[in-house]
C-alpha cells in the first residue's frame, strides 16, 4: 500500500507475503492510528465460554498492509 490518509476505524488487510508477523497474515484489521510509517490497529480475537475476545494490537507498515475499501461501524474499546 503506498502512504495515503487512512481514518480510525477503516479496515485494511495486512499481507500474508509482508506481515512481518506471520500470525497476523491475511488478518483484517482496524486501524486505530494512523501513523507516518503506516498504522497502528488491532485484529479482534475470538472469545470463549460465550465471552468477547480482547484485541490484538499491531502496527503496521504500509507494506504489510492493503485497503479493503471497509469501515467498521463498531471499533471496539
Amino acid at each position: 500500500m503506498k502512504p495515503r490518509e487512512l481514518i480510525p476505524g477503516e479496515i485494511v488487510q495486512l499481507s500474508p507475503e509482508t506481515c512481518r508477523n506471520p500470525m497476523f497474515s491475511g488478518c483484517m484489521m482496524t486501524v486505530t492510528e494512523p501513523k507516518a510509517f503506516g498504522a497502528q490497529g488491532y485484529v479482534q480475537a475470538l472469545g470463549e465460554n460465550g465471552k468477547m475476545g480482547g484485541q490484538a494490537h499491531y502496527r503496521a507498515q504500509w507494506s504489510e498492509m492493503e485497503p479493503t475499501g471497509g469501515r467498521a461501524p463498531w471499533a471496539v474499546e
